[in-house]
């Protein structure tokens, strides 16, 4: 395989690259040109997996021998620590970071069709909570994601690193409409729940089995929750009981609990 040596962080071959600590340069970057970035051998090997087709690879010169294999032609860079640095913006502490073409999202219908149990995401836009959303809802048997329009880019590298390339494995679309993507939802045979810690709100334990089946776990931003129009769309209002005068649960915290109540009763 063909290895090209970058000495100058500012070679045109590694744009990709470039400033990925800036989330807005990043924002302005990626979607448009169609990339995303993954980090790491493990999340390198499960976008390979999943059929994500890769533009380029950068490595640490010194891990040329632990690079995962890719399809031919795929171009690889390599570069010391400092130049990876001076290009990142950041120490690659994991030593590879590849450049993937994204793929055409499915429409919201196509998700709705091919799911029982469904992630509604509003509002959430910090990127470690999305990727541990990802991640728990691919580990504890949910099978697709809704976001609205407000929510941040599954595909940004610290979802992506934080989901440990579980966003990869579950399907998610992003709804257009918002919140009349909830009446579709609906529509298509799901009950909405909405997870909030207000004290009318239900124990996720004590669901019953009609309130159960297909359910679509509404989920808030931190801080704000869930909009009011989410919530009086929402067939049954969720939450999961708090004690010792704690509030509430981080958002990926409380949808893992979630996540697990919902799917407990299905063999891994």
């Amino acid at each position: 395989m063909p290895v090209a040596e970058i000495t100058d962080a500012d070679d045109d071959r590694i744009a990709d690259y470039r400033a990925l600590t800036d989330v807005e340069l990043r924002t302005r970057w990626e979607p448009p040109n169609g990339l995303f970035i993954a980090e790491g051998e493990l999340v390198i090997e499960r976008a390979l997996r999943a059929g994500y087709r890769p533009r380029s690879v950068l490595i640490d010169a010194k891990r040329l021998d632990q690079l995962v294999e890719l399809p031919e032609q795929t171009p690889v860079y390599a570069a010391t620590p400092a130049v990876l640095e001076s290009i990142t913006g950041f120490h690659v502490h994991r030593g590879v970071l590849a450049s993937f073409h994204r793929r055409p999202l499915p429409a919201l219908d196509e998700v709705l069709a091919t799911a029982r149990r469904l992630v509604v995401c509003e509002g959430i836009n910090t990127h470690t909570n999305l990727g541990a959303l990802f991640r728990s809802a691919a580990a504890l048997g949910m099978d697709a994601v809704v976001l609205s329009p407000t929510c941040a880019d599954p595909l940004y590298r610290r979802s992506v690193r934080v989901s440990m390339g579980e966003v990869f494995a579950v399907p998610y679309a992003r709804a257009t409409a918002w919140p009349a993507a909830l009446a579709t939802i609906r529509t298509a045979g799901f009950h909405l729940l909405a997870m909030t810690p207000t004290p009318d709100a239900v124990a996720v334990q004590r669901l019953d089995a009609g309130q159960r089946a297909r359910p679509a776990l509404l989920l808030g931003a931190e801080g704000p929750g869930l909009s009011t129009a989410a919530i009086q769309a929402a067939d049954v209002r969720v939450s999961v009981p708090m004690r010792r005068g704690v509030d509430s649960l981080n958002v990926a915290t409380a949808a893992a609990v979630a996540f697990w109540e919902l799917c407990r009763d299905d063999p891994p």
